[in-house]
């Protein structure tokens, strides 16, 4: 034990003090595993049943899957990070097989999928194959997370020229945004993971320079607000947001990695004057958007008014957004029930609106046991950052779980008519394998922090 001067008391360094028994933590993973993985069999039976009115074995095959890769993270867990958080891998087992299971409805639904093995569900649970794969590498090779700090400006680095892919020629894909990239005939999308390399630079960033950012300044109104010269970070991101609004017509990534700049400064300043300088320039950015870019003006009379003649049949108009909205009526407070309802009807009804056909089959009581979920999951997560001792930690912690918390509110608040559309994707839910093979990294570093937050020395009063 070492002791440390204080101006008070002094303090004792407990290595390696640990609140709970390994043992004990993890076979509480594995309960809830066992429970998570009864909840997709279940959700894919009754899809099966609800459908074709038949049972196959495919339904075993398809939960034997998704429980075996998950099952070997949890084996991970137990060797590489015993102490880590028991809540998130299985809250994200039961997200992303809800997933699978109305992906494989809307299979279902489509007659041409008759016969066919290769459909777009088989699909999802390879791609979660590597998702859970990423998360496991990563649970293997980054033993601490302070690691990441050495690479600051090397993920500075990755963001951009992830962020600039899709502007190059021969690679993008050609779609209403330009966030794809088309690679050996597989497709995706870059931002993903460039919203974790960000998250680690603006982690590793402000570690450095909270001090210089958070302590001085002119008060207005009893706020203090930083020097001109110190606005340089937040006009960069700022700057570099607004090009990825402008030249991939990306809005919904434009706000994810705004809005995960500005809490993660405030977190790292405590001072609200970077986020009301911060929401302004946004605001007044997407103010500027909507009146010069076409397709943000678009996007925002779609908003407003989704049900006029007009807007409804436009080409790219409000057709979507509507039948989402009609989803939502039919599934009323209880459901239509798994494959009793008509969530096929909504175009793209896998990725960009799953949030509306799980509403139209699960109804509104489903739907608030989904977003609860992801409400502990983002919980755990801040958890996690309140907890770590180092500042580094915290502030990735911290900015990983915002960034899921924001994407689930920008999707949710989109197909619901709260906010205007956006284009992103619901977390571990949507058909896409970028999407999943992001979020279950950013599961895997969630677990790496609340292992190190759990096994690092604990300071204590003497």
């Amino acid at each position: 034990m070492t002791a440390t001067a204080n101006s008070s008391s002094p303090r004792i360094t407990v290595p390696g003090a640990k609140p709970r028994s390994t043992q004990g933590l993890r076979n509480m993973e594995l309960i809830l595993l066992i429970f998570a993985v009864g909840i997709v069999f279940a959700a894919i039976l009754l899809v099966q049943l609800g459908v074709t009115g038949t049972f196959e074995t495919n339904v075993l095959t398809l939960t034997a899957i998704v429980a075996g890769l998950v099952v070997g993270v949890h084996i991970v867990l137990r060797f590489r990070a015993p102490q880590a958080d028991p809540f998130i891998l299985p809250i994200a087992t039961v997200l992303n097989g809800l997933g699978i299971a109305m992906i494989y409805r809307l299979d279902l639904a489509d007659p041409e999928n008759a016969g066919v093995f290769f459909t777009q569900s088989t699909g999802q649970i390879i791609l979660t194959g590597l998702g859970v794969f990423a998360a496991i590498v990563t649970l293997l090779f980054l033993k601490n997370h302070r690691i990441l700090l050495r690479y600051t400006y090397t993920f500075m680095v990755a963001a951009i020229v992830l962020l600039l892919l899709p502007l190059v020629p021969f690679l993008s894909v050609e779609a209403n945004a330009k966030v794809w990239i088309s690679v050996a005939g597989f497709s995706f999308q870059p931002g993903e993971i460039a919203k974790i390399c960000l998250a680690i630079f603006f982690a590793g960033y402000l570690v450095t320079a909270r001090e210089k950012l958070g302590t001085v300044g002119p008060r207005v109104l009893g706020i203090r607000f930083p020097r001109m010269k110190d606005l340089g970070p937040i006009l960069f991101v700022w700057a570099a947001c607004m090009g990825v609004l402008v030249f991939q017509r990306d809005l919904g990534t434009s706000l994810l990695y705004f809005g995960l700049f500005l809490v993660m400064m405030y977190v790292a300043t405590s001072r609200i004057s970077w986020v009301i300088v911060g929401g302004g320039l946004f605001i007044a950015g997407g103010l500027i958007a909507a009146n010069t870019l076409e397709y943000v003006h678009f996007r925002v009379a779609a908003w407003l008014d989704p049900f006029s003649q007009e807007m409804y049949e436009a080409s790219g108009g409000s057709y979507q957004l509507v039948q989402g909205l009609f989803g939502f009526a039919n599934g009323g407070l209880l459901g239509q029930g798994l494959g009793q309802g008509r969530p096929d009807i909504t175009p793209l009804a896998s990725s960009d609106f799953i949030l509306a056909a799980l509403g139209e089959e699960l109804g509104l009581s489903g739907l608030f046991v989904i977003l609860s979920l992801y409400l502990i999951l983002v919980a755990r997560g801040f958890r996690i950052g309140h907890q770590g001792i180092d500042n580094f930690g915290r502030l990735l912690a911290t900015g990983l779980s915002f960034a899921i918390a924001l994407q689930v509110f920008v999707v949710a608040g989109g197909v619901l008519r709260v906010i205007p559309l956006t284009g992103l994707t619901m977390p571990f839910m949507a058909a896409g394998g970028s999407s999943l093979l992001a979020n279950w990294i950013i599961v895997a570093i969630l677990l790496r922090l609340s292992d190190t937050v759990r096994t690092q020395p604990k300071e204590v009063e003497a």
